[in-house]
């Protein structure tokens, strides 16, 4: 079967025989399925609970819902839309399920032990992050047009399949994700800094006020936050689960971050303790002026679902 071949018109996105197996129906392959569906895909979900897989049926998540790996035995493509932990320690049956010909890519947040892993599991694996997601989680928590004007990253190697990627390309280009290819320790350093880092210092900043001594203050910091503290604290008061995974798979990547972080607080706190109210301005503006550079992505459709990236379970 010629993959490459059978992409064409993708983008046009209708009257395509494809098929699409999606491997785990939660928020990300739960909208993978809506949003393939309704581009002509024909798409098989397999999932690992009966109870899960009749929810999915329900919601109308694929055209077929499996909990048995052979489902995808006809697909042209598959998307492990899986949490890392098992991506990292894939089933056996599931890798003796995947057909050889087919192209298989992944959702996960962290690139390089994926690709390193995966790339000796199946020849036309390519390592692939889309950058989408929200607060919600589970199978009733997918959604039409998630990934819209979302960034999906690629991190190909020098042994992947460029056919494949091309493939892969299409497919995210198709959901009107925005493309990118990066190298997967790039890629994860830049994740641990503008993903993973704010969940650790979001959840420093709610245990410092959560934890505060004097419990008529804690009181009334509690009444008084507002927007301000919710937006900053929003990732920190997430999934338990997810965070310590992400800090698990991305471990060094995080702990520069974490190193870097710590520099910077510690030049406003010497300000602070100095009383040099000259370089804490300058810090100020300085942090001012380097925002509007990373909210040029974040405004490009402000009717997008919010992104929490790879903070949002498959």
């Amino acid at each position: 079967m010629d993959c490459s071949a059978r992409t064409v018109g993708m983008e046009q996105n209708k009257n395509t025989s494809l098929c699409a197996g999606v491997v785990g129906l939660g928020l990300i392959g739960g909208s993978l399925g809506l949003d393939l569906q309704a581009l002509g895909w024909k798409v098989n979900g397999l999932v690992h609970r009966s109870s899960t897989a009749d929810r999915a049926r329900a919601r109308g998540l694929a055209h077929l819902v499996s909990t048995d790996p052979g489902i995808l035995a006809d697909c042209d493509l598959v998307i492990l839309a899986l949490p890392l932990a098992q991506l990292l320690n894939p089933d056996p049956n599931l890798l003796k399920a995947l057909p050889a010909a087919a192209v298989v890519t992944d959702v996960g947040s962290v690139k390089m032990p994926v690709l390193e892993l995966w790339r000796d599991l199946h020849p036309r694996f390519v390592a692939s992050h889309p950058m989408a997601g929200t607060a919600e989680a589970g199978v009733e928590a997918g959604l039409r047009g998630l990934f819209q004007q979302r960034p999906w990253v690629a991190t190909p190697d020098n042994q992947t399949d460029l056919e494949a990627l091309e493939l892969v390309r299409r497919f995210a280009v198709s959901l009107g994700s925005q493309w990118f290819t990066a190298d997967a320790a790039n890629h994860d350093q830049a994740v641990a800094l503008i993903s993973h880092l704010p969940v650790l210092v979001s959840a420093a900043l709610l245990r410092t006020v959560g934890e505060e001594r004097d419990p008529a203050v804690r009181e009334l910091a509690r009444v008084l936050s507002s927007s301000g503290f919710a937006d900053t604290t929003r990732v920190g008061g997430g999934n338990p689960q997810l965070g310590t995974s992400m800090a698990e798979s991305n471990t060094a990547a995080i702990l520069r971050g974490l190193a870097a972080y710590r520099w910077s607080l510690e030049q406003l706190e010497e300000a602070v303790l100095n009383g040099n109210w000259s370089q804490l301005k300058a810090e100020l503006e300085r942090s001012q002026a380097l925002r509007p550079s990373f909210l040029v992505a974040a405004n490009n459709d402000l009717n997008s679902p919010p992104a929490t990236d790879d903070l949002a379970e498959p």
